[in-house]
């Protein structure tokens, strides 16, 4: 394949690219088939100028732009038929009734040259195999012999002028190296800026997929936020449920000084928890005061008798004064 000369498309230039596509080399450029179109021009206005200068077809003939080339590049069927006299090559019209009188395959031709909406393209034989030398493609594409008929027969069903290459062709490396050797093709060739348009769409998926990606980061990340911020509430909660059980273990300490003035401690029975706490001191007129103004004990005394013999320093309408929702809290059984 790399040895096939394919010119691709610049330009509105498909009749240079056709006709070196078809000869396998740089054989014209624009200047020459400029050229050559202005060469037809000049016979054209001379064939009109018979019928008088002052004739009324004359001067609407040189009122009317070039039918033979533009400014876009085109260049019309005649340039490309005299450009190729050059080399004693002849166009013949494939659909035409004196080339079917002749009934030859395809396959047996040497070359094709293809029309439509002023563009141009070459369907060659290199070796014993067919390529679409089409400009527009990005490479040559392998037409097996099989499908050379079909090929043109849908090309005809889409409008293409189709054009028989008669003679013979200048020498060239590919043909050359395809006489001896075959190519197949993998991949057939896309047609230019189809590449890039699929690059482009999967950078505009893979951005999307970025996105979408962080988009779902982001959301863990809000997840995360959201546990971290209970998380936090929940620790302040268990601090200040610790500093409430803080104060009430300083409570019941403060409980067990015994009363105002008393020189004996009071000690817990045996087997309480309160055994756990720190040994008994006195308790003064002022810790009293402090234990009998929290709210430490039960519900009533009489429910939880044992309370009144932890402190018995403290009257029964003291221990109805305790709320029983901090005792949950407690170090005593309930």
């Amino acid at each position: 394949m790399e040895s096939i000369f394919h010119e691709k498309q610049e330009g509105s230039l498909c009749a240079q690219h056709c006709l070196n596509n078809l000869l396998q080399g740089e054989y014209f450029t624009p200047v020459d088939l400029s050229s050559i179109a202005q060469q037809l021009d000049e016979e054209e206005r001379m064939r009109m100028a018979e019928g008088g200068l002052l004739s009324e077809e004359y001067r609407t003939f040189l009122q009317q732009p070039s039918g033979n080339m533009d400014d876009s590049g085109f260049f019309s069927i005649q340039v490309i038929s005299n450009a190729l006299s050059v080399w004693g090559l002849e166009l013949i019209l494939f659909n035409s009734r004196e080339y079917q009188r002749l009934m030859i395959d395809p396959v047996n031709e040497k070359a094709f040259i293809c029309n439509y909406k002023e563009h141009w393209f070459t369907v060659r034989k290199l070796g014993h195999q067919w390529f679409n030398l089409n400009s527009l493609l990005t490479g040559p594409e392998l037409i097996s012999d099989t499908y050379l008929a079909l090929f043109l027969a849908q090309l005809q069903q889409e409008g293409y002028s189709i054009f028989v290459i008669r003679g013979n062709l200048p020498e060239c490396e590919a043909d050359q190296l395809l006489q001896i050797m075959r190519v197949e093709q993998q991949h057939r060739p896309k047609l230019i800026g189809e590449d890039e348009a699929q690059t482009s769409g999967q950078r505009t998926t893979a951005q999307h997929g970025v996105e979408t990606q962080h988009g779902m980061e982001q959301g863990v990340v809000d997840e995360d936020d959201e546990e971290l911020r209970k998380a936090l509430a929940l620790s302040r909660q268990d601090i200040e449920v610790e500093d409430e059980e803080a104060d009430l273990r300083r409570a019941i300490q403060l409980s067990m000084q015994g009363a105002s003035g008393s020189s004996n401690p009071i000690v817990p029975k045996e087997g309480s928890p309160c055994n756990k706490l720190n040994p008994p001191l006195h308790i003064s007129r002022t810790q009293k005061h402090l234990v009998e103004n929290r709210t430490l004990v039960v519900n009533t005394a009489s429910e939880h008798s044992g309370y009144g013999d932890l402190f018995p320093e403290l009257s029964r309408n003291q221990l109805q004064a305790a709320r029983p929702s901090v005792l949950k809290r407690s170090l005593f059984p309930l």
